[in-house]
C-alpha cells in the first residue's frame, strides 16, 4: 500500500511537471531561433554589421581570421552555416569566386551591384594571331572609398531592419554613428594628405586604387589586381625606374601577401619596405587587438602619409 501511494504521488508530480518540461524545451528552441542569422563574406562587411546590429543578430564572418581571401575555399561546416543563414551579404565584383557554384536558398545580396566599381586595365597580352590587347577588370576593393562604405552601411541597415523590424530605431541610430565615423575618417585622410612632397605610392599589387583616386596620389604596382600574379624582370625594372625618378624612399607589400618581391627590390635599390593592410580580411593578432575598420584605416593613413612625406 505504501509503495502504491508513493507511485501515485510520483505519477501525479510527473503529470504536473511534463507541460513545464516541454515548455522549457520549446522556449529553449525558440530562443535559439530568436536571432536571425546573417552571413558576411569579408571582414569589412562584418565590421559594418557588427556596429549596426550589436548583439541583436547572429553574425557569421565567412572567411576566418588569418586566411587570405584570394585563396579561400569554404569548408562543409562553413557551407552549412551559410545555408542556414537568413541572409548572405557578399562583396561582389569577382572577389568571391567560390560563390559562383553556391546555391543559396535564402536572400543573397552582392553589394557590388549597388556601388560604383572601378574598371582597371589588366596587363597587355598577345593573342594567337599576334594582336595585342588589354582587358578591363573590376576592382573589388570597394571598402577603400568612403562613399561606398557609407552606402554599404545604409544597405546593410535596411536589410537588418527587414529581418528584425523591432530593432529599427537601434539600427538607424547605429548607422548614423557609423557614417559619422566614416565622415571623420574621410576628413583625416584629406587633411593628412593635402600637402605632400611625393605623389606616388609603390605597392606589390593594386589594392588601393579607390584610395589613391579619392585622395589625389598615384599607385604604381609590381603586379595587377591579383597578388598571386607572376612578377617579371620587366616589371621590376619599371618600378625601379619609378622609384629613382620620384625619389621614393618606402615601398609596400600587403598583409596576407608575399613580401619577397618587395623586400628583394628594396635591397637592390636601397629603400625601406613596410606593409599596408588591404582590409579584405584581418589576422588573428588583429582580432586579439579588437581592431575595427577605422583602426586599420588610420594605421594605413600614418604609413601612407609618411611614405609620401606629407606635412
Amino acid at each position: 500500500m505504501q509503495i502504491n501511494r508513493i507511485t501515485r504521488v510520483i505519477v501525479t508530480i510527473s503529470i504536473f511537471l511534463i507541460p513545464f518540461i516541454f515548455l522549457g524545451c520549446s522556449q529553449e528552441k525558440a530562443e535559439s531561433k530568436s536571432k536571425p542569422r546573417v552571413a558576411l563574406s569579408t571582414f569589412v562587411l562584418y565590421d559594418v554589421a557588427r556596429h549596426i546590429a550589436q548583439d541583436t543578430i547572429e553574425l557569421v564572418k565567412i572567411i576566418p581570421a588569418g586566411v587570405d581571401l584570394h585563396s579561400f575555399e569554404p569548408t562543409p561546416q562553413t557551407i552549412a552555416k551559410i545555408q542556414t543563414s537568413d541572409l548572405l551579404i557578399y562583396n561582389g565584383g569577382g572577389l568571391e569566386p567560390w560563390l559562383d557554384a553556391f546555391n543559396f536558398k535564402n536572400r543573397a545580396l552582392g553589394l557590388g551591384n549597388y556601388l560604383r566599381l572601378k574598371h582597371l586595365a589588366s596587363k597587355e597580352h598577345t593573342h594567337d594571331d599576334h594582336s595585342a590587347c588589354s582587358h578591363s577588370e573590376l576592382d573589388p576593393h570597394i571598402w577603400f572609398d568612403v562613399d561606398n562604405m557609407k552606402e554599404i552601411s545604409r544597405i546593410i541597415t535596411y536589410e537588418l531592419i527587414a529581418l528584425s523590424p523591432q530593432n529599427k530605431e537601434l539600427y538607424l541610430d547605429n548607422r548614423d554613428r557609423y557614417i559619422e565615423m566614416l565622415t571623420r575618417l574621410d576628413s583625416s585622410y584629406k587633411n593628412k594628405l593635402q600637402s605632400c612632397a611625393l605623389d606616388t605610392l609603390i605597392t606589390n599589387h593594386n589594392a588601393f586604387s579607390y584610395l589613391s583616386d579619392r585622395y589625389g596620389f598615384h599607385i604604381e604596382t609590381l603586379s595587377g589586381l591579383s597578388p598571386e600574379a607572376e612578377v617579371s624582370p620587366k616589371d621590376v625594372i619599371r618600378i625601379m625606374k619609378e622609384i629613382e625618378k620620384k625619389n621614393i624612399t618606402v615601398v609596400f607589400f600587403e598583409d596576407f601577401g608575399s613580401d619577397k618581391a618587395m623586400k628583394s627590390l628594396a635591397r637592390q635599390i636601397d629603400v625601406k619596405v613596410d606593409s599596408l593592410h588591404p582590409l579584405g580580411n584581418i589576422s588573428k593578432a588583429d582580432v586579439e587587438q579588437n581592431y575595427t575598420y577605422e583602426d586599420i584605416m588610420l594605421k594605413n593613413l600614418e604609413k601612407i602619409s609618411g611614405a609620401l612625406h606629407c606635412q
